[in-house]
């Protein structure tokens, strides 16, 4: 019988090692991040925005439909096929 308890034992502390594992890879991950500020949502006119935190608006792409209509531009159609 303790034979038995052993194995089934196995599987539930290999669940638990693992969870220490991965909880403690993300503790490390976070407090590594290299940013002083998280940031805060602040809700203006029913429009929530991002104030602070580690994300320039340089690096990221502009939203969809910010181009003005007409203006020439890269697109890929529905083919995947990249025109000018």
């Amino acid at each position: 019988m303790a034979g038995t308890r052993k194995k089934q034992a196995m599987p539930l502390a290999g669940a638990l090692a693992a969870a220490l594992v991965l909880a403690g890879t993300a503790v490390f991950t976070v407090s590594n991040a290299g940013c002083a500020s998280a940031g805060e949502y602040v809700q203006h006119d029913g429009q929530v925005e991002l104030v602070g935190g580690c994300v320039d608006p340089a690096d990221l792409p502009p939203a969809p439909g910010t181009q003005p209509a007409g203006t020439p531009g890269r697109a890929v159609d529905r083919f995947h096929q990249i025109s000018p």
